[in-house]
This record gives C-alpha cells, sequence and structure tokens, in this order.
C-alpha cells in the first residue's frame, strides 16, 4: 500500500518529467524549424481591407 507520502513524491516526479520531455521537444522544435519572418500587414492582401 502507498502512503501519502510516496504518492506525493511519485507525482511530483512524473510531472518533473513530464515537464523535462515538454522542454526538450520546445527546444528540439524550435532548432528544426527556423524562425518565419516578420510579415508586414501591408503586404497582406487579407488585413488590407479598405
Amino acid at each position: 500500500m502507498i502512503n501519502n507520502n510516496e504518492r506525493l513524491r511519485i507525482r511530483r516526479q512524473m510531472q518533473r518529467r513530464i515537464s523535462d520531455v515538454v522542454a526538450e521537444r520546445r527546444r528540439t522544435r524550435l532548432l528544426e524549424k527556423p524562425p518565419e519572418p516578420p510579415v508586414e500587414p501591408s503586404a497582406d492582401p487579407q488585413l488590407s481591407t479598405v
């Protein structure tokens, strides 16, 4: 039987692992995908509805 302290320790450990995986995926995604050039509002025909 798992007591409360062990349950909390396991939960924190799992949350830490999940956040580590999420951070690593975010880093690899940012490294793989080159940053997109910023789009000027006047260059977009859908935004310039005058």
